[in-house]
């Protein structure tokens, strides 16, 4: 991967990696060497004397192989391609990654490091691009490993003594590797263990502690945990004495702040209310038959998995609603929801065939304007359930707005218990702010259990946003879950013992503003803006990179303060 890390006044100020390309790194130049038929260092030396080096972009690995295929069509020559795909690696870096608006905005004094500029072509493409001689150390591959010998040797101590293993250990040394899948709890993470000579073990691949130590993470100051027992409380709700039929809802996208709303109204009128699980690796497979376009973020795909299960459950109908609008928390100048959280119900209507077979609800509705929407699911109910009572009707509704915000203001209280438990224990807090659906633990592959374990506390945007009003922004403000996301970073410059991680998911267009926006709100208030990318793929090994150096950066940046 590549990895850019800023530094202002000693301490590390913001960290960048790539994100879903490796078109930036060394291993995508060798791999392209060998598909040539070349060795890398062969490749590279060709690529020196490129009299027209070819303009493949920056684009990621799957657009670049087609890039150079239709470059050899056209016939460029292998020096061409190899100079072309060696500029292309610079340019990612900088103007990908580091996202410099300009070469000058590096600075006139470079030195580079990494394994990757061992490579001449990838040098030389760097110091064209930058308009400067740069220096390249003879042990640039080796700087990482230097870095971390010199600030281990500074952090140990005087009379400290190495650990590195002697040459005849070294001789001796043997291990085995077993691949199992952890049954401690519902995750079931798929564990790599390495057991040594001496029977000493190390594990990887758990999402918490209860592998290694036997007892599961500490879930008092994770406000996810809070928020998924909320919401099992009302999936195992008890079934009214008379039920009326059985009504499905896909605990999916909005649903998971909604639940509380649309399952007490259902449950007022009388309804056996049938919530589909938390999601997981099967549910998932069960519904990707029916997914029309690979491009839709991870959680909405989710939903087919969601609306298959809920099918299998012989419910009389599924009750998933479009709407555009969420509810207004006036702190943003409209509270749209997503086109994806606000529309999805249409594409599974026309994507899921068992829909054909149960009654699906997806009509309209927009819980803001209250007084629209008695009449509205009125008419909606004497359609799917003719002969219900209006004023029965109307006192469910009342009871469910009661409820919604009940629940709201118990994710608030314990947000605000958390912080105050985490202050008496001087512990950092991080607001892992993301959107309702990011709570599902196959979204967010455990993260939040992953910050616990690194002895901070873990509350959500939704349960500190509240604290703030509306003010301006440098982006349109028109929607809900992100107005909360603007209001939450605010929130963390007011508060030194707080930070912020936002999770966003791979295929979500207005991201693209929300990140840069998040990022300015946070800079403006000297802290630190870390981004989690996160999709189908569990991949917790880049995620953990990223919220250990942050951890350092916060750390070191502390000290500095002393």
């Amino acid at each position: 991967d590549m990895k850019c890390f800023k530094i202002e006044d000693g301490a590390i100020s913001n960290i960048f990696l790539n994100e879903a390309c490796s078109s930036g790194c060394g291993s995508f130049l060798q791999t392209f060497a060998q598909a040539l038929g070349y060795d890398v260092k062969e490749f590279a030396a060709l690529g020196l004397f490129a009299d027209k080096p070819v303009d493949l972009g920056s684009r990621c690995t799957v657009f670049m192989n087609s890039s150079v295929k239709q470059a050899q069509k056209d016939g460029a020559s292998i020096e061409n391609i190899s100079a072309g795909l060696s500029i292309s690696v610079v340019k990612n870096a900088l103007y990908k990654v580091i996202r410099a608006s300009s070469p000058e905005e590096l600075g006139r004094n470079i030195v580079v490091q990494g394994g990757t500029f061992y490579n001449e072509a990838v040098l030389r493409a760097f110091e064209k691009e930058m308009g400067v001689n740069v220096i390249r150390p003879d042990i640039a591959g080796l700087m990482g490993a230097y870095g971390a010998a010199l600030f281990g040797k500074a952090k140990a101590g005087a009379h400290a003594r190495s650990t590195v293993l002697t040459q005849l250990e070294l001789e001796h040394f043997s291990q085995k590797v077993n691949t199992v899948q952890c049954q401690g709890c519902g995750n079931h993470c798929q564990l790599t263990v390495n057991v040594f000579a001496d029977g000493k073990r190390f594990i990887s691949g758990n999402r918490c502690d209860k592998p290694v130590t036997g007892k599961a993470n500490n879930e008092d100051l994770d406000l996810y945990a809070y928020k998924l027992k909320l919401l099992d409380g009302y999936r195992k709700a008890a079934a009214p004495a008379n039920s009326r039929g059985k009504i499905g809802i896909p605990l999916c996208l909005n649903m998971y702040e909604l639940l509380p709303f649309w399952h007490t109204l259902f449950s007022r009128l009388g309804f056996e209310v049938v919530v589909s699980p938390f999601s997981n690796r099967k549910l998932y497979q069960s519904g990707q038959a029916t997914i029309p376009s690979d491009t839709a973020c991870f959680p909405a795909k989710l939903s087919h998995g969601h609306i298959h299960w809920l099918c299998e459950q012989g419910v009389d109908a599924i009750f998933y609603p479009c709407m555009s609008y969420n509810l207004d928390e006036h702190l943003g100048d409209n509270h749209y929801n997503c086109p994806v959280v606000a529309y999805y119900p249409e594409v599974l209507e026309g994507n899921c065939p068992e829909l054909k077979a149960t009654k699906f609800i997806y009509d309209y509705f927009n819980l803001e304007r209250r007084k629209d929407f008695y009449k509205k699911f009125q008419q909606t109910l004497d359609h799917y359930f003719p002969g219900l009572d209006r004023k029965a009707v109307h006192e469910a509704i009342d009871a469910a707005y009661d409820e919604y915000h009940r629940h709201m203001q118990q994710l608030r209280d314990k947000g605000t218990e958390i912080i105050a438990q985490a202050r008496r224990e001087g512990r950092r807090i991080i607001v892992l702010a993301g959107r309702p659906y990011h709570v599902d633990p196959e979204v967010n592959h455990g993260i939040d259990q992953l910050i616990i374990r690194q002895g901070a506390a873990v509350i959500s945007e939704d349960s500190v946003s509240w604290h703030e009003q509306k003010f301006q922004t440098s982006v349109l403000n028109q929607w809900t879950y992100h107005s909360r996301l603007y209001a939450a970073a605010k929130y963390c410059t007011e508060n030194p013992d707080m930070d912020l991680v936002q999770l966003v998911s791979f295929g979500c267009g207005l991201d693209a503003v929300t990140t840069d926006e998040t990022r300015e709100i946070l800079q403006a208030g000297s802290k630190l803006y870390t981004q989690l990318k996160i999709d189908e793929i569990t991949n917790l090994g880049a995620v953990n990179i990223r919220l250990r150096s942050l951890f350092a950066a916060l750390e070191e940046r502390k000290e500095d303060k002393k």
